[in-house]
């Protein structure tokens, strides 16, 4: 069993917390044990994993340990402490693996481009809603957080494995959205979400937070896209607008698809 910090593991996997670390190595950090899951679903073998002992006598743990030991860089035991200093929650479920980074290729279907999503959480919701509705592929402009932030990871909920995303200057988002109508998500725009066309080849482009998106993408966007409300909020945050309009697309597309259907 591993009970020091500074065992030589226990440091490499402490390290993946800083983003130029992961991209040096290609490999990033799950945690808990859903997240071991996807890994297995996905057929992706781990670098390495530690786990605690109280996680190898859950009935999970004990499901999940064949796939544990076969880790290419070994599955170590380790101290409760050990896993506290590795984890990145404030109560770890007991077991973590290195990953490495999935190359996925574009699927057809709607083109999201997020610009300047700092918010973790966000980001994360954001990429588990564009699995969930079908998307085809993820663009991330300058300015967004880091695809593998340990608080992305866990609020993607295995998306990571799953959807293709790409980190892109605006040149080359904007040459990956031609031949598609791109609509911005705008609060004060005029024309509501659910009346355009997601069925034809399109892109939405969600901006961050606090500042919204920046003048590239204004450019590049035919209009802008909003949602209707009523009561007294102005507007939803970036992964609520987000998801609802993901999911009026991938309405449209599904209706589409029984439509075509003989």
């Amino acid at each position: 069993m591993i009970t020091s910090a500074q065992n030589e593991r226990v440091k490499y996997v402490r390290s993946l917390a800083r983003r130029q670390v992961r991209q040096r190595e290609g490999r990033f950090v799950v945690e808990g044990t859903r997240l071991l899951d996807e890994l297995a679903r996905a057929g992706i073998r781990p670098a390495l994993v530690f786990f605690t002992e109280a996680w190898a006598e859950t009935l999970a743990g004990q499901r999940l340990l064949p796939i544990v030991r076969d880790a290419s860089e070994g599955a170590w035991p380790v101290s409760e402490a050990v896993m506290a200093a590795c984890a990145s929650t404030q109560t770890p479920q007991g077991v973590l693996a290195v990953a490495p980074v999935v190359n996925l290729n574009p699927k057809p279907g709607l083109l999201l481009i997020l610009d300047g999503i700092r918010d973790p959480g966000n980001l994360g919701t954001i990429l588990r809603s564009a699995e969930s509705a079908g998307v085809g592929q993820v663009l991330l402009a300058p300015g967004t957080v880091d695809l593998y932030n340990p608080k992305v990871v866990r609020g993607a909920m295995g998306a990571h494995l799953r959807l293709p995303v790409f980190g892109h200057d605006w040149p080359a988002i904007s040459e990956r959205a031609e031949g598609r109508a791109v609509w911005l998500a705008d609060a004060a725009a005029g024309t509501a979400y659910d009346a355009v066309d997601w069925t034809q080849p399109s892109a939405l482009i969600v901006g961050g937070e606090a500042a919204g998106a920046g003048q590239e993408a204004t450019r590049l966007a035919k209009g802008g896209v909003s949602i209707p409300m009523t009561g007294g909020a102005e507007s939803l945050n970036a992964a609520m607008a987000a998801t609802v309009i993901l999911f009026e697309a991938a309405r449209q597309r599904r209706l589409a698809s029984l439509e075509e259907s003989p």
